[in-house]
């Protein structure tokens, strides 16, 4: 396998590392695959928790990049993200959507028999199928159990649209998925390419 993602990958533009992500291979524990949409967000964006500043819950996202940050969602799901920008900075990427491709059977045991076009494709789905919980909260995305590597051949192509899922700032177009891949979570963006 690739090379993996070293703490430069998430050391700059959060948005330019949530557009690189797409195509990257993600595995946890030996369960994932290819990453097809993720959501950037930044420290003055209403929508980040960073935007509230540092908290005991936030300071991951103020820390160094390439660690996760993983948050309970609704009280029930667990949310994986990317701490990116330069220390001090507080942005993410979140991981909204995977085509599964390694671990299939353990994610479809997970995720309750679920076809594999429904085993990952959202943020919840995603974590669930991986095995994903709070307690991955500050890992570092750079060592094990994570492995996050560059895409294989040609990265796909990348439309962009709003964020989901959120009721602030929606209006930024910091969604990132791969173009016609039917793994990426519902509404599908039908917006412009970057």
């Amino acid at each position: 396998m690739a090379d993996r993602l070293e703490r430069e990958f998430y050391d700059r533009s959060v948005h330019d590392v949530a557009r690189d992500l797409v195509g990257c291979t993600l595995l946890y524990k030996g369960c994932g695959g290819v990453i097809v949409e993720t959501e950037s967000y930044e420290a003055d964006d209403p929508a980040c928790h960073a935007y509230v500043g540092l908290t005991e819950r936030t300071r991951v996202l103020f820390g160094p990049p390439g660690f996760a940050y993983v948050y309970l969602s609704y009280g029930i799901h667990s949310l994986l993200n990317a701490v990116a920008e330069p220390e001090g900075e507080a942005a993410a990427v979140l991981i909204r959507a995977l085509e599964p491709t390694h671990g299939l059977e353990r994610m479809r045991k997970r995720r309750g028999g679920k076809p594999d076009t429904d085993l990952c494709s959202g943020p919840g789905k995603l974590t669930e199928a991986l095995g994903i919980d709070l307690a991955d909260n500050e890992a570092d995305l750079c060592r094990e159990p994570f492995l996050l590597t560059p895409p294989v051949g040609e990265p796909p192509e990348i439309v962009t649209g709003p964020r989901i899922g959120i009721t602030k700032a929606v209006e930024n177009p910091w969604r990132f998925c791969a173009a016609g891949n039917r793994f990426v979570s519902r509404p599908r963006p039908v917006l412009s390419r970057p």
